[in-house]
């Protein structure tokens, strides 16, 4: 039989457990008030960056973006594809930035509603890489529309990445200066891969075979084989990157804020300044230039 004291004792547990729950109430009911992140540190923000594969597998973002995250607090997450695709998922509306290199696809992009103002970052270029044998005799040239025909009448090994990237794209314009139509050689001396940079110079690298690559994936890439620069220098070479917001009015859940926020980074002073500090065994991959007109 429970005593008086037993009784007093059970009363004074259960106040204690009704003003718990009383306070834990309170405080689930304040939070529910206050703005978000108010009570408890602010969760992270978060964007998504369609971008090319030499963007990614070159290094920079590895460089630039922890410097952007640290002074921000909005992490960055890169889907590297073709140029091609990666404007394909712009206009999904399946990410929010889109950082690509083919200025006419860009501002297509623009023209058609899916992108906010196109703005050049940076450049580079891109160089004729090739088997140190040498067999169609082009290097040390300066004439990439002229090399590429003696490639074509030597029917010499040429990888192409096939893929719609940025790459390709100047590749294909380049073959119709030289008057060349490659699918003429398919399956016998012209390959598409349809894959990224890194693996498309890879394949190169198998078969000992010329290829189209952008300077930055070319510097970091580690298994060249016997393959060297065969053809550089030529101004049609020059290899621009732009960056555009992906329209909000057309996809409303794009992060406006966030993603305007990484463009004016990369556009700044100290962006601009990340990039230009990259380098690999003291080259610099990529050249800042936004403002310009390129």
């Amino acid at each position: 039989m429970a005593t008086r004291g037993d009784s007093r004792k059970l009363s004074l547990s259960d106040a204690r457990r009704r003003l718990t729950a009383l306070s834990v109430g309170a405080a689930a009911a304040l939070v529910a008030l206050l703005p978000l992140g108010a009570a408890s540190a602010q969760a992270a923000e978060s964007i998504t960056v369609s971008s090319t594969t030499s963007t990614e597998q070159s290094g920079l973002f590895r460089h630039i973006l922890p410097i952007f995250e640290k002074k921000t607090g909005i992490s960055v997450k890169v889907v590297a594809v073709g140029t091609g695709q990666a404007l394909d998922i712009g206009r999904r509306g399946d990410a929010d930035v889109v950082f690509v290199h083919d200025r006419v696809a860009e501002e297509k992009f623009v023209a058609e509603g899916f992108g906010v103002r196109r703005q050049p970052v940076m450049y580079n270029d891109f160089v004729l890489v090739g088997p140190k044998s040498d067999p169609a005799r082009v290097g040390g040239s300066k004439d990439v529309v002229g090399a590429l025909k003696k490639i074509a009448g030597a029917r010499a090994p040429f990888v192409s990445r096939g893929d719609r990237s940025g790459t390709h794209a100047a590749e294909l314009r380049f073959w119709k200066m030289a008057e060349v139509d490659p699918k003429t050689g398919s399956g016998s001396w012209y390959r598409e891969t349809g894959s990224g940079m890194g693996p498309a110079l890879n394949s190169a690298a198998g078969m000992n075979a010329y290829i189209l690559a952008d300077r930055g994936t070319w510097l970091s890439f580690k298994n060249r084989a016997e393959l060297v620069i065969s053809v550089e220098g030529d101004k049609r070479l020059f290899n621009q990157y732009g960056v555009m917001l992906v329209n909000p009015a057309r996809h409303p859940h794009v992060k406006q804020k966030a993603g305007q926020a990484f463009i004016d980074w990369l556009l700044s002073p100290e962006g601009q300044a990340a990039i230009g500090s990259y380098k690999i065994d003291g080259e610099q991959l990529f050249f800042p230039n936004a403002g310009s007109d390129a």
